[in-house]
């Protein structure tokens, strides 16, 4: 479970979120909410990326101020410009990556990198330059790099964004079909649809919390 308690966040004397207090326990969780709404924050918060300035952010106990780096290993982080995530030149390396800094042997790195780029389609390019992958080949890149870290909990920001539908469609499915828990916050409602829950977000506070049927017709009509 991810607890938010009474948590406040500030870039300087620029307010962006007020007193949220939440649990996060549902399969599928959509964040939506206009530019400057505070919900790629709020993404950022859930795995120790950004610290609350006021409040507390706890997964399953472990407290993201003083455990960040257990926290990140239970909550993956998939951003919404891959070329932020990839690090390596090549393919299957970038793929193993986090593997090594988390100590594991080689023939376990080995086993969870063949396994990650089998299930999304990148087997083929494994020894491919990672930057001349397509669009949607480095958001999948991205993506499985994440899952090989077998995190309990994987946030996405805008993961669609940057894709042609082609591509949207592919992340959509990915995401669908992961047995991790998934927090995804996006402007892209089409994929939302299926979610559990749905949190909108207007001027650093959640304005609806509720069932995709009820909280996406009143997104959109709060946005008119």
């Amino acid at each position: 479970m991810i607890e938010i308690r009474h948590v406040g966040h500030a870039f300087g004397e620029r307010t962006v979120l007020r007193d949220l207090s939440l649990d996060l326990t549902e399969r599928r969780i959509a964040v939506v909410g206009g530019n400057g709404s505070g919900k790629s924050t709020f993404a950022r918060l859930l795995n120790g990326l950004l610290v609350p300035t006021r409040g507390t952010v706890r997964v399953d106990g472990l407290d993201t101020r003083r455990d960040g780096r257990a926290v990140r290993r239970k909550v993956g982080f998939v951003f919404q410009n891959p070329d932020n995530q990839i690090v390596l030149p090549v393919v299957a390396e970038d793929l193993a990556f986090g593997l090594k800094n988390l100590g594991l042997p080689k023939d376990e790195i080995a086993r969870r990198t063949d396994e990650a780029l089998r299930r999304y389609g990148l087997h083929d390019v494994a020894d491919h330059p990672a930057h001349l992958l397509s669009g949607g080949q480095k958001q999948l890149l991205a993506i499985a790099g994440v899952l090989a870290m077998a995190p309990d909990v994987i946030v996405f920001d805008e993961p669609t964004t940057l894709l042609d539908l082609r591509n949207k469609r592919r992340i959509a499915q990915a995401i669908d079909g992961l047995a991790q828990r998934a927090i995804v916050v996006s402007h892209d409602l089409d994929l939302l649809e299926a979610f559990d829950r749905v949190l909108v977000f207007e001027d650093g506070r959640v304005v609806i919390d509720d069932k995709p049927a009820v909280a996406l017709p009143a997104y959109v009509a709060m946005m008119s």
